[in-house]
């Protein structure tokens, strides 16, 4: 079996002002994922990135999470011991690395985005819209169209040198390089 691997642009330019204004609350999330529907479960499900439980409390994924003050080993230890874990992260002197498995929907279309130096958000749709002239899905709730997984950038990332890779389709690494300043900083929360 051949391995692919693509690099993916890093889009710094928002096209969508209004994306993620609706938030997803903890009730209305209950009631969608009581749906049966398996691609719900396994994008929204333990251990993916994009399910709002994924800390072990509810969190709205389209607000910023600040990962990289958390050892994934200790944010992530009730899926560790259920080996549901699908996403990791750590530290290097170099910068930052994300690794996570995306929900096998057919073929990924995941975008990288980097908001000015405060975010880096990853996204995709799972669902299409039935009426493609309706509003961007990203808008309404999103949530019923594709996922979202925003995050903190860390103070000393070299944001505009972002780098995204989705592997085999199925597993998307992003790096996250430090600035000079970063570099020369003591390391404070290295994760192995």
């Amino acid at each position: 079996m051949t391995s692919s691997n693509k690099r993916l642009e890093v889009q710094t330019e928002d096209q969508t002002p209004h994306k993620w204004c609706v938030s997803l609350g903890e009730e209305a999330f209950k009631r969608f994922f009581s749906q049966i529907n398996p691609t719900v479960h396994k994008v929204f499900g333990d251990g993916s990135l994009f399910s709002p439980l994924l800390f072990g409390k509810f969190f709205d994924p389209s607000d910023a999470f600040p990962l990289w003050e958390f050892e994934s080993d200790v944010l992530l230890s009730h899926l560790r011991s259920s080996s549901q874990n699908t996403v990791d992260w750590c530290q290097t002197g170099e910068g930052y690395v994300l690794k996570a498995e995306i929900p096998g929907t057919g073929k990924n279309d995941i975008q990288v985005h980097v908001d000015k130096g405060k975010g880096v958000e990853i996204s995709g749709q799972w669902k299409q819209q039935r009426d493609s002239k309706a509003h961007d899905w990203r808008c309404g709730h999103w949530w019923e169209y594709g996922y979202v997984r925003r995050l903190e950038m860390p103070e000393d990332a070299n944001w505009k040198n972002i780098e995204a890779y989705l592997h085999n389709d199925i597993y998307l690494e992003i790096r996250i390089p430090k600035s000079q300043q970063g570099r020369d900083l003591p390391q404070g929360k290295d994760v192995a």
